[in-house]
């Protein structure tokens, strides 16, 4: 037991950041309880209510963050985004209010974003005054970016992070697009966008409890691909290593070297099949972007009135919750925001050559505050890098690598190690 013990000081001490590195299931259940006793966050609520409706729970969680950012000494600055949207599920037109923390980093223009949507629903998308608890569908998400702000709050990173709580998810995915096109118009580099919807339950529609992974959903194929691009990745076989697919495969290789962690299961679609989530603005701007959504999802408690019929409980509630489990969720985005916020921006322009040779050279545009790259391939018939080398230039040559038989990427490093999410290898453009 001694040597355990100062075997565990050691670690910590040569690692302070694992010692802030445990998100409070307790916490976590009192942010939830307060987001559901405003009895109703749907988008259309009174936003002028000082104890009901999704005003209230926005400035809460303004206030939140506040006063995670005096703990700092002013490390979060708050402020709040918004537009007027109109379409089907706002008729009549709504200001969706998105509110933003930003812990500023060395790069104020590269951002890592972590993000939930705080508004709920009940049965009828419209019905913006009945009791929507809304406790699993978001109010987990929303809990998770302020747990997340609480432990990230203590660190300092090369690129900013962005804590986000989005309006008007459940009206048509408004505060996802609101946010997306902020960050595009203020021209942010976004190195990773992790969106967290429905991460709090264990007990799936069938009773059957998965407690030990989570669903990480992301693109393969990028939706902005022009036609020249596609025909590009066609020739290139790229179709499983876009930006966003990358990001939950760097997620998953993060995850398997976390003891105790959960198991990373990356699903090969942007969202669960016909649905939809925040993070979907970001690829439709090219942005690399996932979601977190659990592995058992209980259908019974989404968007369903509050009410028993033959037996059976609807409603999205509180009890129904799993808040270990949550905490483990939020584990997995502190480590990937911590990992990519303090790794330098993702390698651009990364090319191979080989063609007619037993040898690769793969070359790479060079990234500032780069320390070293890190060289990634695998064979052909592989879902996952098998191989590494680390190189300080921006360019190498693996020798007896047919390019014919095997995919390369590249990855930038810190002094540190931290790894950025990495950029698959293409055919080297012909210059004239």
């Amino acid at each position: 037991m001694r040597t355990l013990l100062i075997a565990s000081l050691l670690l910590t001490a040569a690692h302070p950041a694992l010692a802030q590195d445990a998100p409070s299931p307790a916490r976590l259940k009192g942010d939830v309880e307060k987001l559901v006793s405003f009895g109703t966050r749907h988008t259309l609520s009174d936003p002028d209510h000082p104890t009901r409706g999704i005003g209230a729970a926005r400035r809460w969680f303004a206030n939140e963050l506040n006063a995670i950012s005096e703990k700092c000494g002013g490390c979060i600055t708050v402020s709040n985004i918004a537009r007027t949207f109109t379409g089907p599920r706002v008729p009549n037109g709504a200001n969706v209010v998105d509110v933003l923390g930003f812990q500023a980093g060395e790069e104020n223009k590269r951002v890592v974003i972590i993000m939930g949507h705080i508004d709920s629903r009940v049965s009828d998308v419209m019905d913006a005054t009945s009791d929507a608890p809304g406790a699993n569908d978001d109010a987990s998400g929303t809990a998770l970016v302020l747990e997340t702000a609480r432990i990230l709050s203590k660190e300092k990173f090369k690129a900013t992070i962005i804590y986000a709580a989005l309006s008007g998810e459940e009206q048509g995915l408004l505060g996802g697009q609101l946010l997306a096109e902020t960050a595009q118009a203020a021209g942010w580099e976004v190195s990773a966008v992790l969106n967290n919807d429905i991460v709090g339950n264990t007990v799936g529609q069938n009773g059957v409890r998965v407690a030990d992974r989570v669903r990480v959903f992301s693109e393969g194929i990028r939706q902005i691909e022009t036609i020249d691009e596609q025909k590009a990745r066609r020739g290139n076989g790229g179709e499983d290593d876009g930006p966003s697919r990358s990001l939950a495969k760097g997620i998953d290789r993060m995850a398997a070297k976390i003891p105790g962690a959960l198991d990373v299961f990356v699903v090969r679609r942007p969202d669960r099949f016909g649905r939809g989530g925040d993070h979907e603005a970001f690829l439709r701007l090219g942005y690399p972007a996932i979601r977190f959504s659990v592995a058992a999802e209980n259908y019974d408690q989404q968007h369903q009135d509050l009410r028993t019929e033959g037996g059976r409980e609807y409603g999205d509630t509180i009890d129904k919750m799993d808040f270990p489990y949550l905490a483990k969720v939020t584990a997995l985005n502190v480590a990937a925001a911590r990992q990519f916020a303090s790794a330098p921006a993702i390698p651009k322009n990364v090319a191979i050559e080989g063609a007619l040779a037993t040898d690769t050279t793969v070359s790479w545009q060079a990234v500032p505050g780069a320390a070293k790259y890190r060289v990634h391939w695998r064979r052909n018939d592989a879902q996952d890098w098998t191989d590494h080398r680390d190189v300080t230039g921006t360019s190498t040559v693996l020798k007896d690598i047919v390019v014919d038989d095997y995919f390369v990427g590249v990855s930038a490093l810190s002094a540190d190690g931290a790894e950025s999410v990495v950029s698959f290898a293409g055919r080297a453009q012909r210059r004239p």
